[in-house]
Order: C-alpha cells, then structure tokens, then sequence
C-alpha cells in the first residue's frame, strides 16, 4: 500500500517502467530495422548493377556497330579515293579507257604465269593484246579472255615483252620479266650506251600494243661485262602486283569503231 501511495505521488516506476519499456522495444527493433535497411540497400545495388549492366551491354553493342561502320566508311574512302586517282589518268591520243576489278591473283612462287583475272570480258568488249595500266604506270596486258572475265599477264612473268626507252638519254631495249617478286631486267641495250642509273622506262609504242609514253619501270642497277656487247640493266617496275584493286584498260579508237561495225552488220 505504501508502495502504491508513493508511486501515485511520485509516478517513478511508471515512468521505470515506460522506458524500460519503450528500450526494450527499441533495442528489439533497431536489429530489425537494420537488416532491413541493409537488405533494401542490397536490393537498390543489385537493381543498379543490372542495370548498369544492361547499359553496358548495350554500349558494347553500340562501339561495335561503330566500329564496324567506321570500318564501311574507311573502305568507302579509300575505295573513292582510288577511283579518283583512275578517273585522273587520260589516256593518249586515239585510245579510250575502261575500268575493270581485279577478282583473282594467280602470281606466286607455286604460279604458272604471274597473272591477275579482271571482271571484263568479250561482251565488255575486251579483246587480247589490250594494255592494262593504273595511275601509277603500265601493270601488264590482256592475255586470255572469256565472256565476262579475262585475265592479265603481268610485267612480272617471264613472257612478258614490253619495248620501252628511256626518258632521258633516250636508250631503247626491250623489257622482260624474271618472275614473281623480281626485278625487270632490260634487253639489248648496248655497251656504250648513256643509260644511267634512275632512269624512268617509258613505253616506246614500237610494237603497236602499248601507246607510246607510258611509264613502266625505273632503272635500279647497271651491269658492264667484258663478254657482252650488251648491258646487265635491271629495273624496278613503278606498279606494285600485289595490291592492285582496280585497273583500267585501253583502247585504240578504230577497234571500238570496228567492233561498232562489227555489231551492225
């Protein structure tokens, strides 16, 4: 009874009692509350890092297809540029041109004959004998040809005859190939003659295949033998074989006229 007349008066074990209370509420749910939090913090990052994943995915697809775009759009480049350079050669006076791609290699240490195959053929009005040149200089000639397709022998292969002078001292000989990856080696050019080393090879236009001026090859070394009337003269050729994408072909004017008439009748 005592008891109950000092707590009325004094309130200290409700009070004892609503704190002990209220810490033991507390101190049961500050656990929960921070499992809580730690597993909603848990949920947020694991959300986050699928996204962020998806977002990565897709940039890689993005930076991908970029690349491969950048890659289309180099290869337009270049491919433009090398048209440019075909559509600024002019041929001679009386002979027309016309491009062609090469498809095919056929050069080569294992090659018959050191040839590329062109996609022109007859019905593009591609005949035998017909000079196959770049901007860069003379690549070889028509050799076979088919329906849609020919190939092209190149100055590389030992068949290959090509007669040409020099720019400066003006040394004509006759230019053959030696084969895949060698030098050209220039024939008949006499012992006493001028030639020097350097030299740019044009072609000579004596043998009606090739119009005359053509650059072909440089001269790279002079041999002297004390056996021959004739000069040891190696060349480089001025067109790489090896990358050459596109070519053009010419023409004298009176066969396209020909062929016209051919056609008509």
């Amino acid at each position: 009874m005592s008891l109950y007349t000092w707590n009325s008066r004094t309130q200290f074990l409700d009070r004892l009692a609503s704190y002990t209370g209220l810490e033991l509420v507390g101190w049961v749910i500050k656990p929960g509350k921070w499992v809580q939090t730690r597993v909603s913090d848990s949920w947020d990052t694991y959300v986050y890092l699928v996204e962020v994943h998806k977002d990565n995915q897709v940039l890689k697809e993005e930076i991908s297809r970029l690349r491969m775009e950048l890659a289309r759009l180099s290869e337009e480049a270049a491919s433009v540029q090398r048209l440019e350079r075909l559509l600024e050669f002019t041929p001679p006076n009386e002979w027309s041109r016309f491009g062609a791609r090469v498809i095919a290699h056929g050069f080569g240490p294992l090659g018959t004959i050191n040839s590329v195959i062109i996609d022109r053929g007859k019905l593009q009005g591609v005949l035998p004998n017909l000079p196959v040149v770049t901007p860069t200089g003379v690549m070889g000639r028509t050799f076979r040809t088919g329906l849609n397709f020919s190939s092209v022998l190149l100055l590389s292969d030992p068949n290959s005859r090509i007669p040409v002078i020099s720019s400066e001292t003006r040394v004509k000989g006759i230019l053959a190939g030696q084969g895949y990856q060698k030098n050209l080696s220039l024939h008949y050019v006499h012992l006493n003659s001028d030639l020097k080393e350097g030299e740019l090879l044009v072609t000579s236009g004596l043998a009606g295949i090739y119009p005359k001026g053509l650059p072909v090859a440089r001269v790279k070394e002079i041999f002297r033998s004390d056996i021959s009337l004739f000069l040891t003269v190696e060349a480089k050729p001025l067109v790489d074989m090896s990358d050459q994408e596109e070519v053009l072909i010419l023409q004298k004017s009176e066969n396209i006229k020909t062929q016209a008439d051919v056609g008509v009748n």
